[in-house]
């Protein structure tokens, strides 16, 4: 504290009291302002310093919010990524059934064409055909045709004991057919080369009453002749080759006919 001893004044180096007040009041204001101007610069500080934070502090929230935003944008790629993916590998898979699809639709028409194929050709097998033999034209059923071919490719192999269990067999089982007549004539040529006389003379005579207009039927009547004839039956050789020449007068059988009735006379 300062006492107030107003009647001291500086002598000889010495400061008195009043010389002592008056540098007192002098320095006063300057200290003052001195003091002020801290205060107004750590206020203004602190001012700073407050807005400072609250810069940072709005920074570091956008930055946050921009990182969060970031890491959504990335997940949203990612999860778009896989969508992708996901779509490619349902891309790859239709086109992969589509291409099976494809596969299975030519490999169901092949098939069907082959059943259709197939199925024709069974009907073809079924349905009736044209044939022609000897001059004479008519419709068979496909086996009909087959078992009579079968049977006369026996005979031209010269295997007359198979033929005539060929053609006896086509003959039981196709009393009707358009082949019949032939059918007749050629068992009576295998039983002929079997040297079965009889047997042969009944189909020849077979053939002539289902057919007598056949164009073998001259041929069968020679035939029936030369079994008589090999039989030692020269009466009715004759007979029979009498016969041919009335019924069948210009025939080639008939010119045949003459020459072995001339033979017998």
């Amino acid at each position: 504290m300062i006492k107030p001893h107003l009647s001291v004044l500086r002598v000889g180096g010495f400061i008195g009291p009043a010389s002592w007040l008056l540098a007192l009041v002098l320095a006063a204001p300057a200290a003052h302002a001195g003091l002020f101007d801290d205060a107004e610069a750590r206020k203004a500080i602190l001012d700073l310093r407050t807005k400072q934070e609250q810069t940072d502090a709005r920074s570091k929230a956008a930055t946050d919010q921009l990182l969060e935003q970031i890491s959504q944008l990335k997940r949203s790629l990612f999860d778009l990524n896989n969508q992708l993916e996901q779509l490619r590998m349902d891309i790859a898979k239709m086109r992969g059934t589509d291409e099976q699809l494809t596969r299975d639709v030519v490999e169901l028409q092949r098939t069907q064409k082959d059943v259709q194929q197939g199925v024709e050709d069974r009907i073809k097998k079924l349905e009736p055909q044209k044939a022609s033999i000897d001059g004479k034209e008519f419709t068979v059923e496909p086996e009909e045709r087959r078992q009579f071919e079968e049977s006369m490719a026996v005979l031209r192999k010269g295997d007359f004991g198979g033929a005539i269990s060929a053609l006896s067999a086509f003959n039981k089982r196709y009393p009707n057919s358009g082949y019949r007549a032939s059918g007749l004539f050629w068992l009576g040529n295998a039983q002929y080369g079997m040297r079965e006389y009889k047997e042969a003379m009944a189909s020849f005579r077979a053939m002539i009453s289902a057919a007598p207009d056949h164009a073998r039927a001259p041929e069968a009547l020679l035939s029936i002749a030369n079994c008589q004839m090999e039989l030692k039956d020269s009466r009715g050789a004759k007979k029979t080759l009498d016969d041919l020449l009335k019924t069948y007068p210009k025939s080639e059988a008939a010119q045949a006919g003459k020459e072995r009735l001339a033979s017998l006379k």
